[in-house]
């Protein structure tokens, strides 16, 4: 059973910086997407960032290219996402995610929420102006 927990958010004022870390359990899929989606109130949930194992690639939103970073640790098995230079439009519940990928198959948009079966509880960040 995955489970995925996430940690490090919290309030802040625009300009700053959290790092959220999200530990991982329980895969046992060798090649699949981590990544990172947001949703504030009154609106959907967006792909923040992703990581797709199979080479280390990375993906961003346009909206934090340059300011956030993923990155993941695989001894501790844990995500992480750097969050820098922090905007009021950042602010949100934060998930961390997987989607397993079997035989080849690579989603053709790493954002896509429906690719991912595998999901955390949340951690809220708060970002003010």
């Amino acid at each position: 059973q995955v489970q995925l927990v996430e940690s490090g958010g919290g309030s802040v004022q625009a300009g700053g910086s959290l790092r959220l870390s999200c530990a991982a359990s329980g895969i046992t899929y060798s090649t699949y997407y981590i990544g990172w989606f947001r949703q504030a109130p009154g609106k959907e949930r967006e792909g923040v960032a992703a990581l797709y194992t199979a080479d280390g690639s990375t993906y961003y939103d346009d909206s934090v290219k340059g300011r956030f970073t993923i990155s993941q640790d695989n001894a501790k098995n844990t995500l992480y996402l750097q969050m820098n230079s922090l905007k009021p439009e950042d602010t949100g519940m934060y998930y961390c995610a997987a989607a397993r990928l079997y035989n080849g198959y690579v989603p053709a948009e790493w954002s896509a929420d429906n690719e991912y079966g595998d999901w955390g509880q949340g951690t809220q960040v708060t970002v003010s102006s």
